[in-house]
């Protein structure tokens, strides 16, 4: 049968937890990846400014720091025990990394470069600490680059373009997923003894963000409407340096090599809201001070937007204001051309989207919406979980954004979404090939390709006048306005009033091109209603959590509740409703505090 296929492994997604995870799994078991996109067109390849790791080269630091600083960043919403095994393999992980070949930037004496990110600090001082390896602020794309050219040498089976529309589970376990390849339209079947999502986020539920236009939640969506619930999903973090409307990310790394915000004043108005760290504030603290400067005025010129300056004279006016330091001791002075060499590509975009040069002039910039800290239930094995118990589904794993450990929490800290794609991504390859040395392939329905069939010829024949692009924007639009940075229960009520009208008319959008070669106006549709029903849980478990933390910040419950919140929200679909339960957060050494800055 051409369309029926057979591996030990499935992997969904060709991003970074994907090719990890695939790479891994590949030295013993046959290993197929599937993607919607070519493999080094992934959204991995856009993240700019590093991945964290307590290497140490450049300053004192320990894996402990990290642990602490990441418990902290995730407003104590995160499971200590993942976060501290996360931080402890993130030194290895990298020097894996170089081994593999990845260019990163080098320090003088030929060490992996490290620069400092919102967040990440020296435990003893409170001051920022350089714990970001990166190559230039190409990062990601450089990791995407090496894991592909290693799971090629690994004899990966990859499936580009195909589109994965259902998992299979049978006797409780999982038995492979359906694809359409969307050169023909045909649906493939894939039978696995163990299948992987790593499908990244759902970003494009919000007007303004950092995401693809294929960060359309599929892998979440998917699984929870075969039954598994979904965690945290009102944890969304916004970026506070999205290029003003387009919301392509201006890279943490800016800031990290000294740049400032700057308001409609002239003032650098972090030192207000964040008094130690200043502007490396974690980015649920930066994306808030930046909204109440917006909301008080001070936006630049009283529009929805303020200045992020580089300008070497800025960066240096403020490095001597605030004390800091070369590694040898010597002031910390920039020029122009170490700005350009250390940050190539955002100068590159200011001076393409902005018509501004970030070395002489300032980059216009707001929050946008980045990444999502909820998803798919995992232990730090990348099994998937699927109840309050943490009951493991044989066969079944997450890695990456689309999955939640949860290592981040509430809010995450810049450089940890590269090292959770690489530390579990690596870790739900190895038990997944481990899995299916002992497990059998379980027995296939006489059709496994029903349920998928069933949704694409709801769109396929629907009759309606319905246009899909105008559900879609409207769903962006009321998501951004009620459900974004700040949030209270009415705006979220008409939010979600809005969802469930939007979900009934996307039944009668206009029936779609009847093509089935490179159809991406039905594949559209479909992620239109990924989009919705992931937009619909993520309102609801926001309703119902009543406080703030994190990027989840609430006007009409402004403080953190730990008596009534210490825990995990978990979402069920149930034929259509959401049904709501909690489980609790694991603490082993940290007690919640205040998190001061």
């Amino acid at each position: 049968m051409n369309n029926y296929h057979q591996f030990d492994v499935v992997v969904v997604g060709a991003g970074g937890a994907g090719l990890m995870a695939a790479l891994y799994a590949s030295k013993t078991a046959s290993t197929a990846v599937l993607s919607k996109l070519y493999p080094t067109r992934s959204h991995t390849g856009t993240a700019q400014g590093g991945v964290g790791a307590a290497l140490g080269n450049i300053e004192e630091d320990h894996p402990e720091w990290h642990t602490f600083d990441t418990v902290k960043g995730s407003d104590y919403l995160g499971d200590q025990d993942a976060i501290e095994f996360m931080c402890y393999e993130a030194v290895q992980a990298v020097y894996e990394l170089e081994h593999y070949g990845l260019p990163f930037s080098r320090t003088a004496d030929g060490r992996i470069a490290q620069r400092p990110f919102g967040g990440h600090t020296n435990n003893v001082t409170g001051k920022p600490v350089s714990r970001a390896c990166y190559a230039a602020d190409r990062t990601g794309h450089m990791i995407l680059q090496t894991l592909y050219q290693q799971c090629l040498k690994n004899n990966v089976n990859f499936f580009d373009e195909y589109q994965v529309v259902d998992v299979l589970i049978e006797n409780g376990a999982a038995a492979g997923v359906i694809a359409i390849e969307l050169a023909s339209g045909e649906m493939h079947v894939f039978h696995a003894k163990a299948v992987i999502f790593a499908t990244g986020g759902h970003g494009r539920i919000w007007e303004i963000t950092s995401n693809a236009y294929s960060f359309t939640g599929d892998g979440p969506a998917i699984v929870m409407r075969r039954g598994v619930p979904l965690e945290d999903m009102e944890f969304f973090q916004f970026h506070p340096t999205g290029i003003y409307r387009l919301g392509i990310l201006i890279t943490e790394g800016v800031r990290g090599e000294g740049g400032v915000l700057i308001n409609d004043k002239g003032e650098r108005f972090m030192e207000k809201y964040a008094p130690t760290v200043k502007d490396l504030a974690s980015r649920d603290v930066v994306s808030r001070a930046m909204y109440l400067e917006m909301r008080e005025g001070r936006g630049i010129g009283g529009k929805r937007y303020l200045y992020l300056d580089m300008r070497p004279e800025t960066v240096n006016k403020y490095a001597a204001l605030d004390g800091r330091k070369r590694p040898d001791g010597s002031p910390y002075v920039v020029t122009g051309e170490e700005l350009l060499a250390k940050l190539p590509d955002i100068v590159d975009f200011a001076r393409t989207y902005l018509g501004v040069d970030p070395v002489t002039q300032m980059m216009p910039v707001q929050p946008t919406a980045h990444y999502a800290m909820g998803g798919i239930p995992t232990n730090k094995y990348g099994e998937v979980v699927i109840d309050e118990k943490n009951t493991v589904m044989p066969g079944l794993y997450a890695a990456g954004e689309c999955a939640c450990v949860s290592v981040h929490g509430a809010n995450r800290l810049g450089t940890n979404s590269l090292l959770d794609l690489i530390v579990f991504g690596k870790h739900a390859g190895l038990r997944a090939a481990e899995y299916s040395q002992g497990a059998d392939f379980q027995k296939l329905p006489a059709d496994p390709t029903e349920f998928a069939r069933q949704q694409f010829e709801a769109i396929r024949n629907s009759d309606g006048d319905e246009k899909a692009y105008v559900i879609g924007n409207e769903m962006k639009s009321v998501m951004f306005d009620e459900v974004g940075v700040f949030r209270t229960e009415q705006g979220m009520n008409l939010a979600l009033e809005k969802v469930r009208e939007l979900r009934e008319r996307l039944k009668r959008v206009r029936r779609p091109d009847p093509g089935k070669i490179f159809n991406t106006e039905v594949i559209n549709i479909w992620e239109l209603g990924n989009l919705l029903e992931l937009a619909e849980v993520t309102t609801i478990s926001a309703l119902a959590r009543t406080e703030s933390r994190g990027g989840h910040a609430r006007e009409d419950y402004p403080k953190r509740d730990d008596a009534n919140w210490l825990k995990h929200t978990l979402a069920w679909w149930d034929h259509g409703q959401v049904r709501l339960g909690y489980k609790p957060v694991v603490i082993t050494k940290y007690q919640p505090k205040e998190r001061v800055y």
